[in-house]
This record gives structure tokens, C-alpha cells and sequence, in this order.
């Protein structure tokens, strides 16, 4: 089977654990593994395709590296056009007779026997030439789902996500279900659908294909040809308009931990029913979730129904029940040009990783930074600081303008203005370095490109 992950997103609704370049399903939340970690965990030992974008493409191959998947192919998209064009890109690199799983990777899925079992009696009816979706039993009127009505396996209608009062309706009945963003069916089977009800994504997501060259399994969209396809879900393009489709009945405790509220009745909770994850006192509190991202202890006395979520750089106190009035948080913080909606403190990269330690605009800013053994920095200048290296652990290489030198612990070096230069890693253990940063303009875009591994230039 070929499982096709989509692991784009926008990071907002579990902010501030989530940013833009690093949505809720990269965060390791469960055993110190990501909901991505985990949906590649249930589909072992088939093969892989993750449909995702330049900036998380780095997090996707160090977290698939941790789990041992080392053959991943990759489609990656310059701008999001919705689910129906990803799922497209990624069934045109299949041949029209595989068997393709669509999972989204942000889903938790708590009985991984169950689905594995499900997997199997949907591949049946999807080698049957069926398009197969994943219904699940809703157990509160929900209106952030859309909802499929079905008889058995055989789909009635797909529903819009309802106000309440619908919803509560569709829970009085056993005929509705939550559509749960899974889908499984042959490839080709997939393409003749969507060239039928939606021509021209087909035709433009071919096009798209064929102006791109695969390199070392990833797949490089242009934005020029992504930009052509129509934007629009698989449900409203194909699954609605489509007369063989069937619903496999998904009893395996799901949740798209779409909410702080969601993602609460999943952590496991301590005598107080207190959702955890972290360092915490509880005194008479009870009912709360809990999270600490940091070393800092949370203490909490006499406090009900509360959500507090603690980051380097940010917190988040709200009542249970509010929490999908995130979004507003972060409209706000967007109207701001705030960059505590894109990136965390700790900024993953293809060589490896930076965290800001201080930060004191228009003066200097201090890094640690951390360089994968046989990784190297792209050959780059600034025009607006010079940066001071200093090698806390590992073994250095620098090129300093026409002059090329290593650095062992406790060594440093300067680079002025300028220069062009670069940072590697020639070792078998991580380089660590301080990294100061002095100059009139610090932000990440006053970088000038020369040469990159990672294709950036």
C-alpha cells in the first residue's frame, strides 16, 4: 500500500505550541513522540509519500529519520491549493493500480488494532474500484466536522459542518458520522474521478508533474505551477459528485485535537483529573490541562476548567471551552507582524537547528546553534551585521572570505559585514556554537544566498 501523509498546516489552533513553521503535528506531545511520528508508526511497513512544504519538509526528514523510515518520497509544495490537488500530485507519482492510503498526519488515533484491522477490510471495497472514506461514531454535536450520512458502507450524503441545532439533530440519529479526512482507493481510480467532476485540477496537476525532475525522492512543485491548480478539497471536488463511494466505520478512538479542549481528553491525567505534560504542583486543582514546553515548574492552587500552556516565548491562560478563540489570538498577533506566529525560539533547518537565547532589536542577538555531523550552512553574507563565532563543542570548519580554517572547543571567530562565509560541520558529532550577532538590522532575511546543499540558493 502506498500511504500519502499530508503534513502541511498553518500552526494556529494549538498556538502557541504550534507555529507556521511548525504546526501541531510536528510537536512531540505523546512518549516524547509528534502526531506525525505516530501516524508513521501505525502504517509500517508500507511505503510512504508526504505531501508538505520547503519550510517543514527539514522537521518531516528528522522526525521520519528518528522512526527509522529512511526511503520517504516527498511532493513539496511552494502555496497550499487544499487536499484535492495534493492528493492528486502525490496519485500521478503512483502507477494507477496502487493502493493509496490519504491520512492526514495530525490525527491521534488511540487503538492502533483496530485500525490496522480497518485498513485491511477498506482495502477490499478500494480494489473493488470504491473510493473509501472513514466514518466516525460522533459522541457530541460537533460543529467544526463535516458529516457523512450513511446506510451500512454504502454514503447517502456528505454534510456541511452544521450549526448546533443540526448537529444535535445528526446525534440522535445512527445513520451520521464524522468524516474523518481518510481516504483510501486505487490511484487511477482517484485521477479518472477528479478529471471527470474537477477537469482542471487533473489537468493542471498533470502539468505540474511534467515541468517538474525528481531528485533524490522529492518532488519540487514550482509556485508558478501550483499557483495554476484550482484550490479545493477532495470532498467538495470529488467525494460529493462521485456514485462509488463507500464508508468504512472507524471505531478507533479518533480525535483531530483540533482544540486545547480536544487534545485534554487524550493526555493521561493525574488523581485531580489534571491533564498533564510537564513539571507541575497541583493544591486543590482540579479538571485543568497543564503544559510546559520549558523547565519551569507551573503550580496551581485552587483552579478549575483552566488551560495554561507554557513556551520559551509565550503563554497561554485561558478557560476550558474558549480555546478555539485561539484563532483570534493569532489574527491579532498577524495583524502585528508578530513572529511569534511563524517560529518557535528553537528554529529546525535542514543542517540542524538554532535557538535564540537573547534578543535586543536594532543591537544584537545571541544564538546557539547546532550543525548535524556532515551538514553545512549555505555560502552566504549579510549586508547589515557581523557575527562572532564561538565553538562550545565539536570540530568547526569556516570559510572567512578567501581564507579557510578549523575551529576546536573554545576557539572563535569573527565575521565582518559582508564577507562571504560559511559554517560546516566536517565531524561525526554535532558542532555546537554561540553565535553573536551585532548590526543595525538582524532579522533572517538579510541573508544573500551563493551556494546551498539544500537548494536555497
Amino acid at each position: 500500500m502506498k500511504v500519502v501523509i499530508l503534513a502541511g498546516g498553518s500552526g494556529t489552533r494549538l498556538w502557541p505550541l504550534s507555529r507556521k513553521s511548525s504546526p501541531k503535528q510536528f510537536i512531540k506531545l505523546f512518549d516524547d513522540q509528534s502526531l506525525f511520528q505516530q501516524t508513521i508508526e501505525r502504517n509500517k511497513p508500507n511505503d510512504f509519500m508526504v505531501v508538505t512544504n520547503e519550510t517543514q519538509y527539514f522537521l518531516v526528514v528528522d522526525q521520519s529519520n528518528e522512526q527509522n523510515i529512511k526511503n520517504l518520497k516527498y511532493i513539496l509544495e511552494p502555496i497550499g491549493r487544499n487536499t484535492a490537488p495534493a492528493i492528486a500530485l502525490a496519485c500521478l507519482k503512483c502507477d494507477p493500480d496502487d493502493i493509496v492510503l490519504v491520512t492526514p498526519s495530525d490525527h491521534f488515533i488511540e487503538n492502533v488494532k483496530n485500525y490496522k484491522e480497518l485498513m485491511s477490510n477498506a482495502e477490499k471495497l478500494a480494489k473493488q474500484n470504491f473510493l473509501v472514506t472513514f466514518g466516525i461514531e460522533p459522541d457530541f454535536p460537533s460543529t467544526g466536522y463535516g458529516y457523512i450520512e450513511a446506510n451500512g458502507n454504502d454514503v447517502l450524503s456528505f454534510k456541511e459542518k452544521p450549526e448546533l441545532a443540526l448537529a444535535k439533530s445528526y446525534l440522535k440519529k445512527d445513520t451520521f458520522f464524522w468524516n474523518s479526512g481518510m481516504f483510501m482507493f486505487k490511484a487511477g481510480v482517484y485521477l479518472n474521478e477528479l478529471k471527470k467532476n474537477a477537469a482542471e485540477i487533473h489537468s493542471k496537476s498533470i502539468d505540474a508533474i511534467n515541468n517538474t525532475k525528481t531528485e533524490n525522492n522529492i518532488t519540487r512543485i514550482s509556485e508558478a505551477d501550483m499557483a495554476a491548480i484550482p484550490a479545493d478539497s477532495i470532498d467538495y471536488a470529488v467525494m460529493e459528485k462521485c456514485n462509488s463511494v463507500k464508508m468504512v466505520y472507524a471505531d478507533i478512538g479518533w480525535s483531530d485535537l483540533g482544540s486545547f479542549d480536544e487534545l485534554s481528553k487524550v493526555i493521561p491525567r493525574d488523581k485531580d483529573n489534571n491533564a498533564v505534560i510537564g513539571n507541575h504542583i497541583s493544591l486543590e486543582s482540579k479538571d485543568n490541562l497543564i503544559i510546559s514546553k520549558t523547565n519551569k515548574l507551573i503550580s496551581t492552587i485552587g483552579i478549575e476548567d483552566i488551560i495554561v500552556v507554557d513556551t520559551d516565548d509565550a503563554i497561554l491562560v485561558t478557560k476550558k471551552g474558549y480555546s478555539q478563540d485561539i484563532k483570534k489570538v493569532v489574527e491579532k498577533l498577524t495583524q502585528e507582524n508578530s513572529p511569534l506566529i511563524d517560529i518557535h525560539t528553537t528554529v529546525h533547518r535542514p543542517w540542524g537547528t538554532y535557538q535564540i537565547l537573547l534578543e535586543v532589536e536594532k543591537k544584537y542577538k545571541i544564538k546557539k546553534i547546532v550543525v548535524s555531523p556532515n551538514h553545512k550552512l549555505s555560502l552566504q553574507k549579510h549586508f547589515h551585521r557581523n557575527e562572532h563565532w564561538i565553538v562550545v563543542s565539536g570540530m568547526a570548519k569556516i570559510t572567512n572570505g578567501d581564507d579557510s580554517y578549523f575551529l576546536k572547543e573554545n576557539e572563535s571567530s569573527y565575521i565582518p559585514m559582508g564577507q562571504v562565509h560559511r559554517l560546516e560541520n566536517p565531524g561525526k558529532l554535532d558542532l555546537v556554537m554561540i553565535e553573536a550577532q551585532v548590526g543595525d538590522y538582524l532579522g533572517e532575511d538579510d541573508i544573500v544566498r551563493l551556494d546551498d546543499d539544500f537548494m536555497r540558493a
